[in-house]
């Protein structure tokens, strides 16, 4: 294990898990409280909600109870029980329609509602509800209470709103016989109620019957639909608990509190998402990760930092000890500090020094004897390389010189005895054009075989001193420049300002540039585009000079042979094919190089690199 890895190892164990441990049984802890504390909320917000409820119902049922015990229905005309029941009616906005019914349930009279707009906030009622209205309470069950008894009904679906609603009827006399009078109670206040307990919307408040329907909630979709099985199963458990009782259910996970009414049966159900309720703790369980986090990537940053300096200390002793395992002695190691770490990189140095200078006295004969040896090679060599290229051209001198001198002589009497021929004819004679294409012929061997004596000649010595390349290739171009355009040939010229003066013969060079301008030109008398291109610059130290041409190049298969004496490529044979090998020759002598790049069809460029003056 590297020791990186050995540090964050370390700093987890030392730092990072110790914090990490007591901040998430902090966090349990406060877990857990702030679930008791919940449930304990819960079950306030529940009973307290449900003594709400029960007393705004009773409060309604009792107020009515009391108003028709105290009227005389059975002295009463039927006007005056229409105002009793319009009395009975204005007790409570949540009464929505009051009728009145004989003992066996049926209707008596018209019944007291409004349709269409509400009056005074009660709320509309269909006509057409009134008979289910005076069925809605199973009046035989207190036929022998007396005056103002009053019982509740099962909760149904108000036709006009579609909230809940629940019949209450009241007795109108003491005998079995008496009328009731069936008012129905709406639970508009009632989710009003609810919604106001749950504002902050976390929490949920729901009233709920025996079979489980929700007949009110804060979340008015909700109304008249069945609770969940689950929760109606731990309802049933709770009727007959004397207050509220909480629980949680899972899948979702909630926190639930019941408070049960005995005298509505009813009950309220306050019902929290479990991730809305912990949020603050969980919040708290974000920002304690995060804190972890963060001081752990302090910590492993601030490790990397310590570990790079070390790794990369310790790194240059291995590099140091592998560069002398490849007998690099002079290499020395960085001291930095006072630690063990600096002593061991003097004590390395020390050590490197004292190897060097070993091997320095056991090599230094040796490096003496290799100077001397390489010095006496190299001239050896350029003295080998002199030789055969003397022995060469000597060889082609003397092959010159012998075929010159063998030609010359028969050739003088040919074009002697053609001369004399042509001045005794006259230019009307039939042979005369004939005779002068012969001298003509004779004329240009003449020149040949002096081309051949001319380059078996000794070469004078060059004379090597400083100069300027862009000069010679400016006179250059005044000898060939108007041949070159009269021929269709695009001279473009990009002499650099900056090309420093080079060491060289100006005959000789100025001998070298027009023959590659010649060449240049013979290898363009057939392609369409004629563009002849001179640039100087200089390049790794070196001036060079580049003639460039869009003729119809050198094959590659020819391209080694260029520089051979008496190897020509031109269409055209005219010369004895000197003129590159001359060429190469006289760059040699000034200590540089010819480059040549081609392609055949592609043109050619050939580049001139001599050293600076």
């Amino acid at each position: 294990m590297r020791l990186y890895q050995q540090l964050i190892l370390f700093m987890l164990a030392a730092t990072v898990l110790p914090l990490a441990i007591v901040g998430f049984l902090l966090l349990s802890r406060s877990e857990q409280a702030l679930a008791q504390r919940i449930d304990e909320q819960q079950r306030a917000t529940a009973t307290a909600t449900a003594e709400a409820v029960e007393a705004s119902l009773m409060e309604v049922v009792n107020g009515l109870a009391r108003s028709a015990e105290l009227l005389p229905w059975d002295r009463a005309t039927p006007e005056e029980v229409r105002g009793m029941l319009m009395l009975l009616y204005g007790q409570s906005t949540t009464v929505s329609a009051v009728i009145q019914a004989d003992a066996n349930g049926q209707p008596l009279g018209p019944a007291v509602f409004r349709s269409a707009e509400p009056l005074e906030h009660h709320p509309a009622f269909d006509a057409a509800s009134i008979r289910q209205l005076a069925h809605a309470v199973p009046v035989e069950q207190f036929r022998n209470g007396g005056k103002g008894q009053a019982a509740l009904g099962s909760a149904y679906v108000h036709a006009g709103s579609g909230v809940a609603a629940v019949p209450v009827a009241v007795k109108l006399g003491a005998s079995e016989e008496a009328p009731y009078a069936v008012a129905e109670l709406v639970f508009t206040q009632l989710e009003a109620l609810l919604a106001r307990r749950a504002n902050d919307g976390s929490a949920r408040l729901d009233v709920v019957d025996t079979e489980g329907r929700i007949l009110a909630s804060s979340q008015p979709a909700r109304r008249m639909a069945a609770l969940e099985p689950e929760l109606r199963q731990a309802l049933g458990s709770l009727q007959d608990a004397d207050s509220g009782r909480s629980f949680q259910l899972k899948d979702p996970a909630r926190r639930v509190s019941v408070a049960w009414v005995d005298t509505l049966e009813m009950g309220v159900v306050v019902t929290e998402d479990e991730a809305l309720a912990l949020t603050p703790v969980r919040e708290l369980r974000t920002t304690v990760l995060a804190s972890v986090a963060g001081a752990l990537v302090v910590l492993l940053g601030l490790g990397a930092l310590f570990t790079r300096r070390l790794d990369r200390r310790l790194a240059e002793v291995v590099q140091g000890a592998e560069a002398y395992g490849r007998g690099e002695l002079e290499r020395r190691l960085r001291v930095e500090g006072q630690d063990e770490l600096s002593e061991l990189a003097s004590t390395f140095n020390r050590m490197g020094e004292e190897l060097e200078a070993s091997r320095s006295r056991l090599m230094s004969w040796n490096d003496d004897l290799r100077v001397r040896v390489e010095e006496a090679t190299a001239d050896l060599r350029a003295a080998q390389l002199q030789l055969v290229e003397a022995q060469k051209l000597a060889a082609v001198g003397q092959l010159g010189a012998g075929v010159a001198h063998e030609i010359n002589n028969p050739l003088a009497g040919i074009l002697g005895n053609v001369q004399l021929l042509l001045l005794d004819r006259g230019a009307d004679d039939v042979d005369f054009e004939t005779l002068r294409k012969i001298e003509q012929s004779a004329k240009r061997c003449k020149d040949i075989t002096q081309n051949l004596l001319r380059f078996s000649q000794q070469r004078e010595r060059p004379d090597l001193r400083p100069m300027d390349l862009n000069a010679v290739v400016r006179d250059a171009l005044n000898l060939t420049e108007n041949q070159t355009r009269g021929e269709g040939i695009d001279l473009v010229t990009e002499l650099s300002a900056e090309v420093p003066r080079v060491k060289a013969d100006p005959g000789h060079l100025s001998q070298v540039v027009l023959a590659l301008l010649s060449n240049a030109r013979t290898a363009m008398l057939k392609t369409p585009v004629k563009r002849l291109t001179l640039r100087t610059g200089e390049r790794d130290g070196m001036c060079i000079l580049e003639v460039e041409d869009t003729g119809k190049g050198i094959a590659e298969s020819i391209r080694p042979r260029i520089f051979e004496p008496f190897f020509t490529t031109k269409d055209v044979w005219s010369n004895v094919g000197l003129g590159l090998s001359v060429a190469w020759r006289i760059i040699t002598e000034a200590g540089g190089t010819l480059e040549v790049r081609s392609e055949a069809g592609q043109g050619a460029r050939f580049t001139i690199v001599l050293p600076r003056a």
